[in-house]
């Protein structure tokens, strides 16, 4: 039987989403996981987890990193030494960041990511980062955040590591103009394509952060609007406002409709004519318009339910309902930001049920009840589902693929479309 979970009483207009909170076991990624697209996107920097041999293989396993490659993450483990106070983990800690700089003359920024074993024995990350900045100053510089998963969630190792950096941005002068600041890790590709489409329009002043070297932080004061790419950055916006930059508000940039007006939010605040506006995006969009409807074959009427992982799930969400016609069943999210999502939650379906929050085993109970075809979920619950008869979609993926912007479109609801296919080939 499931739990009585109530029903928050903010959420009571009949048109509004229906939330409800739960608390209990969860099945998540750490935030260490973020390291696999950020240290791809910042080119110069390298990602040093202080944890322990577990770590190591969850980045390994994650990474899928071949035994020859050299790339620009690794982890200094702490062992029964450190636990047991024979060694001195700073000292430790110490060696192995002069031995990794020595060897990695390229290394312009170093991070220090904390782990549940590092943050269990109080080791004092912040102070190492302040250190090793000076011993390695000017030519290195050294930033440490938490990747810990006691109570986070995978993505929020992004939202801490831009919060991180944002201290750093330089001030931008007043009198120069606005500038446009895209925030969320984007891949180089997908980056390359909304600058275009900006430009076009005449939005020129644009910065996105974090930027591809960690040399070239982008300028940050009151005339700077910033768009966020990527829904799981709440720490990172506080920080930006702090610094006198104001949110454009709108919805994330998935889909044609998400993209379209992602982007009209820009112009919208640039004063860009909408004859321009939509002459720049008509072409792309009609492209997307149209694989999309190819898609829309497979997935039309289909049943999905989102385990709560990576805080895209309502933006997916969104997108898989209005545009592929799929049916919500259940919205599962880790935290629900209604400040930031509120555009999102504005065009879900009337009634959508989100839970905030996990109790695994009361979500697997309305799971299986609800007989969804097909479930987003963590990697530890997609083979146990599978082995039920059902079909599932690895969470994790959707963050590992390029899946923002007109260009990205059709990709983003063929990793939809593609498990039911696949179910549907094994069954014949």
């Amino acid at each position: 039987m499931n739990a009585v979970i109530p029903i928050r009483s903010d959420a009571a207009g009949c048109g509004d989403p229906i939330v409800r909170t739960e608390k209990g076991q969860r099945e998540v990624f750490c935030g260490l996981t973020g390291i696999i697209w950020l240290h791809r996107k910042i080119q110069d920097a390298f990602f040093l987890v202080v944890g322990s041999r577990t770590c190591a293989h969850l980045i390994q396993s994650a990474a899928g990193v071949m035994i020859f490659a050299e790339p620009r993450f690794g982890t200094a483990i702490i062992d029964e030494r450190d636990l047991a106070g024979l060694a001195d983990c700073n000292d430790e800690l110490d060696k192995v960041v002069h031995k990794l700089l020595s060897r990695r003359p390229d290394i312009r920024t170093l991070f220090l990511v904390g782990s549940c074993p590092s943050e269990v024995i109080k080791l004092d990350l912040s102070r190492a980062a302040e250190r090793l900045s000076r011993a390695h100053n000017p030519t290195v510089r050294v930033l440490n955040y938490s990747g810990s998963g006691i109570e986070t969630t995978f993505t929020q190792g992004e939202d801490a590591c831009l919060h991180a950096l944002v201290p750093l941005l330089p001030t931008l002068p007043p009198g120069r103009g606005k500038r446009l600041l895209v925030v969320g890790t984007l891949a180089d590709v997908v980056e390359d394509q909304m600058r275009r489409l900006l430009a076009d329009m005449g939005i020129t002043a644009v910065d996105f952060f974090p930027p591809r070297n960690s040399t070239e932080l982008p300028e940050i004061g009151a005339e700077t609007r910033y768009l966020l790419a990527q829904p799981f950055l709440a720490d990172t916006t506080l920080a930006l406002e702090s610094r006198g930059a104001q949110r454009l508000a709108a919805p994330f940039p998935l889909g044609a409709e998400g993209t379209t007006a992602w982007l009209r939010a820009a112009a919208s605040a640039w004063g860009i004519d909408p004859d321009t506006f939509e002459a720049v995006t008509r072409a792309p969009r009609q492209r997307a318009e149209a694989a999309l409807a190819r898609q829309k074959v497979h997935l039309e009427g289909k049943k999905i339910f989102f385990f709560p992982d990576s805080q895209l799930e309502i933006p997916l969400a969104r997108f898989l309902s209005r545009e592929l016609g799929m049916v919500l069943d259940e919205i599962g999210t880790p935290y629900l930001h209604r400040k930031l999502m509120a555009e999102e939650l504005a065009l879900l379906p009337a009634g959508s049920h989100i839970t905030e929050g996990q109790h695994v085993e009361n979500q697997l109970d309305r799971c299986h009840a609800a007989a969804p075809d097909l479930v987003v979920c963590g990697l530890g619950l997609a083979n146990p589902l599978e082995a039920q008869g059902l079909t599932t979609k690895w969470a994790i993926e959707l963050v590992f693929t390029p899946i923002q912007g007109y260009e990205q479109a059709a990709d983003l609801a063929e990793l939809f479309s593609r498990p039911l296919r696949r179910r549907i080939k094994l069954a014949a």
